[in-house]
């Protein structure tokens, strides 16, 4: 997901949205004109469409998208949407005491620190490329490179083998020793 831009029309919704340590935030049209300075256009009003969760050309949907967020639903009779973090499911897979890292587990690491591919590069000393080649698949992280990354999930509070408690009434990320 490509940064959003300081000075852009949606800026503002993305730098409020990542500083949220909510899982679910609830916003009025009216709210987020305030937080943007401006009018929202006609078809945020008129349709679902333009709350759409895509990546690729809505630059709104990047805003929230950008910073964790997902469109969960959107009430036009209230004129109000509400952004929720989605999910992340994965399994996490030992070997002995040693955790195997996949690229869903990075991925998942990576969104529960909240940082981007090249954020958790540099927290590890490694390249973004590393970080998106481990992510896809391409390579998975040497047994050293394991061994940090539990190290750095660890300080980070990231939940092994027992499902995290969620408040916010989904079933939160299925994790599961493998």
């Amino acid at each position: 997901m490509p940064p959003v831009k300081p000075g852009s029309k949606y800026h503002p919704l993305f730098d409020y949205l990542r500083r949220q340590s909510r899982e679910t935030i609830v916003m009025t049209f009216d709210q987020i004109q305030s937080l943007i300075g401006g009018e929202l256009p006609s078809s945020a009003r008129a349709g679902r469409a333009f709350w759409s969760n895509r990546s690729h050309g809505a630059l709104q949907a990047s805003a929230w998208m950008a910073a964790g967020f997902h469109v969960q639903a959107v009430d036009l009779a209230s004129h109000s949407v509400t952004f929720a973090r989605p999910q992340r499911r994965y399994r996490v897979h030992r070997q002995g005491d040693a955790v195997q890292w996949d690229g869903e587990l990075v991925r998942a690491l990576r969104d529960h620190m909240r940082v981007t591919q090249a954020g958790l590069a540099e927290i590890l000393g490694v390249r973004q490329q590393t970080v998106s080649e481990w992510e896809t698949g391409i390579y998975s992280p040497t047994r050293a490179r394991s061994k940090y990354l539990t190290m750095v999930a660890e300080k980070a509070g990231f939940p092994f083998g027992e499902p995290p408690s969620n408040t916010g009434g989904g079933d939160g990320n299925r994790v599961q020793k493998g």
